[in-house]
């Protein structure tokens, strides 16, 4: 008579290399929680590709990006003509003609297909991550890969604050509260083809500073990262050290922003909305009719904008090219990555005749001609 195994015998644990590969891509606006969500996935096991970002005075606990990625983004960004942080519903048709080029998608593919041999769960991060995610996504699909999405979410009055706190941004309120409206609309509706399998969450960032092992097993749970799954206590332990409640270091409310009146309300209403994806159960077809009838209406407000912003941005033109003449000024702020320190002087005419009211306010403070 063979031998029947003990009930009581603990299964060995699984080998991590037997992980099926699966790269696991944090998207969301700069600045709202997605370098400590990617610290997290990197301390429960996934692989932040290397070398990564060093730390700075911005983020001083690291940024989990690889260094790579972030300046094929850049290099990309550059050739499209688009900022970070741009607010123009059109930008994503050049990041998209970017995106679709052969050769961009076989140098991500093969970058990728390097770092499975370290580990087959991989993590992803950078705030221009979203700019290219169908590129991304047809990459890991190349490699073998199941790509999943985890998009932070966290109210748009702080990640304003956030970005006036920590970077030298000239172009004021309404700019940086558009740019986050058109990144986070796009940026859902990219991802949406994902809700079939289980490919996506959103994360309220706050949750994940109340409770990150909640969010975090959720997200394991939902996207079937095994590493999550399977996480050793010491890990846990790590993470739990990892995760400071006092990184939320901005606060304030929307009205603090003094929006003008349609943006106000379109940004309070995706936000309302994106919520709702956040709840288990929430990633519903009635929301992504919401939002898609949101995302129209913010198209429409942004070409109502330009569509009469044409003379006040020649103006601003104008007066910057006569600046150029003046001797450079020094001691400048550092800006944030990826912008330009003087917009109105470095983006092309033709760029420059499609920025709103908002944006023309703050190129108007950036030549001097307001305080």
């Amino acid at each position: 008579m063979s031998a029947q195994p003990d009930a009581f015998t603990v299964p060995a644990d699984p080998d991590p290399m037997s992980y099926d590969r699966k790269v696991l891509f944090v998207a969301g606006a700069g600045r709202s929680g997605t370098s400590t969500m990617a610290g997290l996935m990197k301390i429960m096991g996934l692989h932040v590709p290397q070398p990564e970002v060093e730390p700075d005075e911005t983020n001083p606990k690291g940024f989990a990006e690889p260094a790579w990625a972030v300046e094929h983004h850049s290099r990309l960004l550059r050739e499209a003509v688009v900022q970070v942080s741009d607010s123009r519903p059109d930008a994503w048709f050049e990041t998209g003609r970017v995106s679709t080029r052969e050769p961009e998608r076989i140098r991500t593919a093969e970058w990728l297909e390097g770092h499975f041999a370290v580990n087959p769960e991989l993590v992803v991060k950078d705030p221009r991550l979203s700019w290219f995610l169908s590129l991304w996504r047809v990459a890991a699909i190349r490699c073998g890969a199941t790509p999943v999405f985890a998009t932070m979410l966290r109210p748009p009055s702080e990640v304003v604050g956030s970005k006036q706190k920590y970077y030298a941004n000239r172009l004021g309120s309404a700019h940086l509260a558009a740019s986050w409206l058109n990144m986070l609309l796009h940026t859902e509706r990219a991802t949406r083809e994902s809700v079939a399998d289980g490919g996506r969450v959103f994360i309220r960032y706050g949750d994940l500073l109340d409770d990150w092992t909640k969010a975090v097993m959720y997200t394991g749970e939902q996207l079937g990262l095994q590493h999550i799954l399977h996480a050793k206590s010491e890990r846990i332990r790590d993470a739990h050290r990892f995760v400071d409640p006092g990184l939320r270091r901005v606060s304030g409310s929307l009205d603090d922003l003094g929006l003008p009146k349609r943006l106000h309300e379109l940004v309070a209403d995706t936000w309302t909305e994106l919520n709702k994806l956040a709840d288990e159960g929430g990633d519903t077809p009635e929301v992504h009719e919401a939002l898609d009838q949101l995302r129209e209406g913010y198209v429409e407000l942004y070409e109502e904008s330009e569509a009469i912003s044409r003379s006040s941005v020649v103006a601003a033109e104008q007066k910057t090219r006569r600046g150029r003449e003046k001797p450079g000024k020094e001691g400048a702020a550092p800006v944030e990555a990826g912008e330009p320190s003087y917009a109105a002087d470095k983006v092309p005419h033709g760029l420059r005749a499609a920025i709103p009211p908002g944006v023309r306010r703050g190129l108007r403070k950036a030549v001097g001609r307001e305080r």
